[in-house]
Order: C-alpha cells, then sequence, then structure tokens
C-alpha cells in the first residue's frame, strides 16, 4: 500500500509544480518548500533538542499555540520547530516568536519523511487537531520518537472508520496519546481498540482566555469609535458582506462599523469601500485623516483583528454563507461580544454550541440580519446578555492545555 500512496505523492507533487506556474497560493506552497532542508539544518545542530509542532494552517497553529507556549516552559532547554502545511498557515505566522524555526511541511514522501526527521531529531512531536501523513508517522514510530496528538477531532465520515481504511488506522499507531476534544472523537478511537485517549478540551479556549491578559488597546480604533456603538466585521466574504452593506447604506441607527475582510486584496478592497455610501477611511489611509469624522474602517491589513474584537461592543463573524462555514467565534467570544454569523456552522462545534445556548445568532439572509441587528442595537440589557453567555462560554471550556501537560508530569 505504501508503493501505491508514494506514486501518488509523486503525481501530487508534479501537479503542484505544474500549478504554481498559474496560481500565486501554489506559487508560495511550491516555493516555500524548495529550501526547506536548508533552512532546518541552519537552525538546527546535531547537539539541539527539539520539540516538533505540526499544523495544517492558521487555526491549527492558534490552537496549539498554547502547548507550545507550555512547553517552551516546561523544557527550556529545548529548541522549537513549527512546521505548516498550508500557505495561509505559513506566511501569516512565519514570524512568530514561540518557535525557534518556522517552516513548510515537505511532502509526504518517504525520502523527505527520513530527511526531515534526521535533521530535526525531535524527542516530542504534537500534531494539532489533524493530518496524518503516513510516511512521517511511519518514520517517527521507527525512530520510537513520542508522538502525540493535542485538541484531536475524529469524525465517522473519516477512513480510518471504513472497512477499507486499514492502511490509514495503521497511521494512528504511531501515536503515543490521543488527546481530544469530544466526546464523539474519543468514543470513535476506542472503537478502534485505542485506549491510550484522553479527553481533554480545545486549547483554543486557553488560547482566547489569555488574550483577555494582554494589552489589546489600539489607539487609532478608539479614535474611530470616539464613543460610538461598534460593530466588528471579522474575516468577512463578499456574500457576508453583500448583506451587511445593504444594511449600513440604509438604517438610521448610530452605530460605527469595523470591517476585517478575509481577503485583501486591493481590488476587492476598492469594490467593498465603493459599495458603501457612508463615510469610509481604509487602515492604510488611517495617519491623514481624522478617523472620528468617519462611520465605516475597513482594515486592509492583517493580524490585528483580534485586538479589534477587544474595542467592539457587537460582532459579526464572516464564512458563514460558503463552504466549509463560519470563522473563528471564540475571538470576539472571550470580549464578551454578541455574535450574528451566516447559516453554515455545523461543522464547527464551538459555533454550533454558541448557537444553541443564545450567544451567537445565525442569520440566513438580509431580512433577518436587519431584525436581529436593530434588537441588539437597541436593546442593551438583550445585547449584554447574550455577550455574557459567550464570555462564559469561553471561560467554562479553558482548561486543555493544563490536561495535556498533567499527563507529561505523570510520564516524565
Amino acid at each position: 500500500m505504501f508503493v501505491l500512496y508514494n506514486l501518488v505523492v509523486f503525481l501530487a507533487d508534479l501537479t503542484l509544480r505544474f500549478l504554481a506556474l498559474l496560481s500565486p497560493k501554489m506559487k508560495l506552497f511550491v516555493d516555500g518548500r524548495k529550501d526547506v532542508f536548508e533552512k532546518l539544518a541552519a537552525a538546527i545542530s546535531t547537539t539541539d533538542q527539539t520539540i516538533w509542532f505540526h499544523a495544517a494552517s492558521l487555526g491549527e497553529y492558534e490552537q496549539g499555540l498554547p502547548v507550545m507556549e507550555a512547553m517552551r516552559l516546561k523544557f527550556p532547554q529545548h529548541k522549537i520547530i513549527l512546521t505548516f502545511f498550508s500557505p495561509s498557515g505559513y506566511e501569516v505566522r512565519k514570524n512568530n516568536t514561540v518557535a525557534d524555526v518556522t517552516l513548510y511541511l515537505p511532502l509526504d514522501s518517504a525520502a523527505n519523511a527520513r530527511r526531515f526527521i534526521a535533521l530535526a531529531h525531535p524527542d516530542l512531536v504534537f500534531f494539532v487537531k489533524y493530518e496524518y501523513w503516513p510516511n512521517y508517522l511511519k518514520e517517527l514510530k521507527n525512530k520510537h520518537i513520542r508522538t502525540f496528538l493535542i485538541s484531536g477531532i475524529f469524525r465517522e465520515n473519516q477512513l480510518f472508520f471504513k472497512w477499507y481504511g486499514a492502511f490509514y488506522r495503521q497511521a494512528l499507531d504511531s501515536f503515543e496519546h490521543f488527546f481530544v476534544q469530544n466526546q464523539t472523537s474519543e468514543k470513535l478511537l476506542r472503537s478502534l481498540g485505542k485506549t491510550n485517549v484522553s479527553l481533554s478540551g480545545d486549547t483554543r479556549f486557553d488560547r482566547v482566555a489569555a488574550i483577555l491578559e494582554k494589552d489589546n488597546q489600539l489607539s487609532f480604533i478608539e479614535a474611530f469609535k470616539n464613543n460610538t456603538l461598534t460593530l466588528v466585521v471579522g474575516s468577512s466574504w463578499p456574500k457576508d458582506e453583500e448583506i451587511l452593506v445593504d444594511f449600513i447604506n440604509q438604517t438610521s441607527e448610530k452605530i460605527k462599523w469595523i470591517i476585517a475582510p478575509h481577503n485583501i486584496k486591493a481590488e476587492q478592497i476598492e469594490s467593498l469601500k465603493n459599495s458603501i455610501k457612508r463615510k469610509v477611511v481604509l487602515f492604510s489611509e488611517k495617519d491623514t485623516h481624522n478617523l472620528a469624522d468617519f462611520d465605516v474602517f475597513i482594515i486592509d491589513t492583517i493580524g490585528i483583528l483580534t485586538k479589534i474584537y477587544s474595542a467592539g461592543d457587537l460582532a459579526y463573524v464572516g464564512g458563514g454563507f460558503g463552504n466549509p462555514g463560519v470563522h473563528n467565534v471564540l475571538e470576539p467570544a472571550t470580549f464578551g461580544l454578541p455574535i450574528l454569523i451566516g447559516p453554515n456552522y455545523s461543522h464547527f462545534a464551538e459555533a454550533t454550541e454558541l448557537v444553541q445556548l443564545g450567544g451567537c445568532i445565525s442569520i440566513q439572509n438580509a431580512d433577518q440580519l436587519k431584525t436581529e441587528l436593530e434588537k441588539l442595537i437597541q436593546d442593551i440589557d438583550y445585547r449584554n446578555e447574550k455577550g455574557q453567555i459567550c464570555a462564559s462560554f469561553v471561560q467554562q471550556n479553558k482548561g486543555a492545555t493544563r490536561n495535556i501537560l498533567s499527563y507529561f508530569d505523570t510520564q516524565n
């Protein structure tokens, strides 16, 4: 089976190289992997002790971050190696301060796995949430390297749980322990005879809860807000923006808007700006304007959305009108903001639970957005009640990092 799998990886490599000629994102994916081994060799010597974390993309990085920070404190003599699969994770967090070296993960060929692990020679390995690369996991097992899954999620429709999924089930044998988010995942692993599993929870709650302890103030956001009720739109897509702009253009409510689109390409930002009939300023223009004079602030940069949420009074989180669905609702939730989202959220346990609890409101169309927003704007008690539900939800679910660390306290 490995022969067939490695052939597929080889063909995928060729295909990706061709696609890189046509797609800027694929070019990042391919070009970013060209000098991985050289960078790793330069950063890690043969005498270094290391811990390796792998995250598929940005969301998984955020989940792994509390554990990375905790491991750095627990094992200060070790260097941290962080790898990403996706450009959307690597390009945003390649300059992070928690890892000693941050890299793309080379494609999962047998030769790449042997070379990467020989250079990294980790004592501990943490895969975050998912991504089970058979060659890497086989090499880790062959080298007797302690390997863990943190904030794991398993679903019945995955190959592990199909009658024809033996090849992928074999990959799971490489893990010393599985730290999973929910009971469903624990039950599914136990159905495969896995007893090395703990229901630890989701480390993202620890990550967003810790944000409250940081300095989140942005003076230019406060200047724009000017003590006015403010709605923060995070990670919006064109479908989200379409119904939001309709409300912005028609409402008589006294409210300010901060919009942080998911895609900040110049042409899309310009299109969004031109569709709004109120006074609009861009982040890139902020130093040449009196921000208090504007109604809408479009954030045409990345990396500051979390801090912006801290200044908001309510939030709309985008992605819920597309696939796979809504973006991160935990960041506005930790600041106690009531949250509006689109209809596609069922693949995200935290969004599903917040909708059920009432802190998060799912809207289907522009009319429903208008109804729900007007109630949130006009009724301060209603707004505060939903915001408190969100804040309490985060606080009640933190502790996954502590649960993971307790395993190492008993094992070492």
